[in-house]
């Protein structure tokens, strides 16, 4: 993992026999059969979103496990790759909130840039199998960057849409931070109260009422 401000902060999990079974399994896995993300990106979201920047948190599950789809931000797709139907979803509600027509490709890289972590609660995938990296170590790992940013000080926005990351609701202090949860975007589930929780201005609203600047939602083309 490159050196970042996240570092200090996790390196504690480095060094738990847990760690160093996950590396194992993940370089097996790449030896056997193709991983997604890239080994390179795997840890993206961290990279991109500097601790010290973040202020609004997005959690996923798994990486996409369609050929060249991750790229180590949840719901993000590399540009030239089709939108996914869950990110078509989030445009959706994302016109709907703030009147932000569609963009044309389904890079989530500025919004990372803008201080908003996109994490996943398991960072790898074997291709065209969805769940097959669970229970193997990264839901620790995610906790506890979670954990982490739970204790930053200042205010800090959850989105958590879908029932596994509404239960990841336990590890965030709601007297300092604001949780916005809700149906998954999925097809099988935006119909059930992600469409219509306006997620994006209740999260600057949120951030504005702790004296924290908004986020900029619209995509560059």
């Amino acid at each position: 993992m490159t050196v970042t401000d996240w570092n200090p902060l996790l390196r504690g999990e480095f060094e738990q026999p847990y760690w160093h079974e996950l590396q194992r399994f993940v370089a097996d896995e790449r030896r056997k059969c193709t991983v997604f993300p890239s080994e390179p990106e795997v840890y993206a979201a961290l990279h991109l979103t500097p601790y010290a920047d973040t202020r609004v948190v997005i959690l996923g599950q798994d990486p996409y496990h369609g050929n060249g789809q991750a790229h180590g931000l949840c719901f993000s797709v590399q540009r030239g790759v089709a939108v996914p139907p869950s990110l078509a979803n989030i445009y959706a509600e994302l016109q709907s909130d703030l009147g932000i027509e569609r963009p044309a490709h389904g890079n989530l890289e500025a919004w990372a840039r803008q201080g908003v972590l996109m994490l996943n609660t398991c960072l790898t995938v074997r291709s065209g199998q969805a769940g097959s990296h669970h229970g193997k170590g990264w839901e620790r790992f995610t906790d506890q960057v979670l954990r982490v940013v739970d204790d930053k000080p200042t205010r800090v926005v959850f989105l958590l849409w879908g029932a596994p990351a509404r239960k990841k609701r336990a590890l965030i202090h709601t007297d300092r931070h604001v949780v916005i949860e809700s149906a998954h975007p999925s097809p099988l589930s935006a119909h059930n109260g992600f469409f219509g929780s306006r997620p994006f201005s209740r999260t600057n609203e949120a951030l504005a009422a702790a004296g924290l600047p908004p986020i900029d939602w619209r995509l560059p083309g």
